[in-house]
């Protein structure tokens, strides 16, 4: 009788949880799978410059580059009433509901989507409004999404794409460290019951290649092991991502995995693109018997990213390439025809900034029509229905090549 006790009360623990769990994706060994238990190979874009503005994605070559001199730039010349509009528009324009039907029928089934802190500050913010938006159109077009941590507070990176002051305190600040902790915690609670989410890729390239920042690599998994234990108090479902150290490449910052539903993610660009560049990865895999993930990969030719691809998949490796949208450039999904002013707006945005050299940018600032007329245009030409479709992109992604831009039916 107690033998069946212990048995009664096992299935009933397993009915309690398994109706829960089996929703979700999660790691089995070295693979990713989906609810099902059934293999799972991320085939994903990154929505890059949507919530994390780059400035080489806006064609500011030689100006701004992080989204806080994006935004500085178009204070200047937009001013606080006209440049809050433009940010509100742009968020809402950048990516929506045809985007996302447009990438599951490319092939697609999954975006990455990277993000900064500051649109999370309060259970209120303006970020999780985008995001749930964003995952209520991937969940209706059965696309998985994985939140990315690309702007982190105090800095990863020190450089721009993390938006800090130039220095990645984030390691050496235990304030900056609570923030984090405080953001992700935010996060999971939000997101803790949705199955559309993947997981949470916890901090994006984290640690550039300078030789002067080496000495922080042996913070790093630390800071991980932290950042587990926390999201695990409120959210045991989604897979955790932890990418390697310079710029997510150095994966021997790493000792034996520490949670049991985690992959480990690797990014690589301008390199030849054979198995020779994921070896160390493929043996981290096989030693730790743990999945490994590239969420980030392009820019470079379509020839290029058909080998790649290629390389990857033969070796059981999902990906995110990146970007789905940028400007002009066809190493993405989609191209953002550029405003016709813009070589006004670029040209300007590369004098020297900062109240010293005012004066020398009041001579040279482009007149308030032309400022209003080139981001006005630039409003329009973001949605997906304006853009131009990369056919060899797609196609060296293994997608569909054909697909055409037309309006979500959900």
């Amino acid at each position: 009788m107690f033998k069946c006790g212990v048995v009664q009360s096992a299935l009933l623990l397993l009915a309690l949880v398994c109706p829960a769990a089996a929703q979700f994706a999660h790691t089995d060994h070295k693979k990713i799978v989906d609810s099902s238990g059934k293999p799972l190979l991320i085939q994903a874009t990154n929505l890059g410059n949507w919530l994390v503005p780059e400035g080489y994605m806006w064609m500011l070559k030689d100006g701004p580059q992080s989204p806080s001199e994006i935004r500085a730039l178009l204070l200047e010349l937009l001013g606080p009433e006209a440049s809050a509009a433009f940010w509100q528009k742009y968020r809402e324009r950048y990516v929506a509901a045809e985007d996302i039907a447009f990438l599951h029928r490319a092939g697609f089934n999954a975006v990455r989507v990277p993000v900064h802190y500051a649109l999370f500050e309060s259970d209120t913010a303006d970020g999780f409004k985008l995001l749930d938006q964003v995952i209520g159109w991937c969940r209706a077009e059965r696309l998985y999404v994985i939140l990315d941590l690309h702007a982190a507070p105090g800095g990863q990176t020190g450089a721009n794409i993390d938006d800090s002051a130039g220095y990645p305190w984030l390691y050496q600040s235990p304030q900056e460290q609570e923030h984090l902790t405080a953001i992700w915690r935010r996060l999971a609670t939000h997101y803790r019951d949705e199955p559309v989410v993947l997981g949470y890729d916890l901090l994006n390239e984290p640690i550039p290649t300078f030789p002067r920042l080496a000495p922080l690599n042996a913070s790093l998994e630390p800071l991980y092991k932290r950042l587990a234990v926390e999201i695990r108090k409120l959210d045991v479902h989604h897979i955790l991502f932890f990418g390697g150290a310079q710029w997510d490449t150095n994966f021997a910052v790493f000792g034996a995995p520490f949670d049991s539903n985690a992959a480990y993610t690797f990014h690589k660009y301008w390199m030849v693109p054979d198995e020779s560049v994921i070896s160390a990865y493929l043996d981290f895999r096989e030693r730790y018997d743990v999945p490994i993930w590239m969420g980030e990969s392009g820019e470079n030719t379509d020839e290029w990213i058909a080998q790649f691809v290629k390389v990857l998949e033969k070796n059981n490796i999902g990906w995110a390439f990146w970007p789905y949208k940028k400007m002009e450039k066809s190493s993405a999904v989609v191209s953002i025809l550029p405003p016709a002013d813009s070589a006004q707006i670029v040209e300007f945005a590369k004098l020297p900034r900062g109240t010293a050299h005012a004066e020398e940018r009041l001579k040279s600032r482009p007149d308030s029509e032309t400022v209003s007329r080139a981001f006005a245009e630039l409003l329009e030409n973001v949605p997906l229905q304006k853009c131009r479709v990369n056919p060899g992109y797609l196609k060296a992604l293994g997608m569909k090549s054909d697909v055409a831009k037309v309006a979500s039916a959900n």
